[in-house]
């Protein structure tokens, strides 16, 4: 085999393997960037449906919404988030005689900012300072 051979079959065979690492990376991050598309589709959802349980302007439909979106966010979330969800809930729930605004305030903060983490908000949360608050209409619900 002459030199020059050698050298075009090389120079062949390093295209092909530049090509189809460019083609695998484009994919990977073409895959990763619509995944972090539906995550954050779940997680607006999420958020969204909490206008539908502040007090003041919680309905029966808000509540099951609420729920609707808390259960899909299984499907997908880090464990952080679910962790992070569950405690939330618990703090929440009808069935918390305890429940106060304090441990709310803290436990929302927390499961924000494991969400946020989840979808790579930059420059990242200072937890110490990040105090989240959910705000209702302030419309009376039976206002006409």
């Amino acid at each position: 085999m002459t030199a020059a051979l050698a050298t075009s079959l090389i120079g062949l065979f390093g295209s092909i393997v530049v090509a189809a690492l460019t083609y695998w990376a484009t994919k990977r991050r073409e895959r990763e960037a619509e995944w972090r598309k539906e995550k954050l589709g779940y997680y607006k959802a999420f958020v969204e449906s909490m206008s539908g349980i502040v007090e003041g302007d919680d309905t029966p439909e808000g509540h099951k919404l609420y729920a609707k979106t808390t259960n899909s966010l299984m499907l997908f979330a880090p464990q952080a988030v679910i962790a992070a969800l569950n405690a939330f809930r618990s703090e929440i729930a009808i069935s918390n005689q305890s429940r106060s605004p304090e441990q709310h305030d803290r436990l929302l903060a927390e499961l924000m900012l494991a969400i946020r983490k989840d979808v790579g908000v930059q420059p990242a949360d200072d937890p110490a300072k990040f105090k989240p608050m959910l705000w209702a209409s302030g419309a009376r619900k039976n206002a006409i």
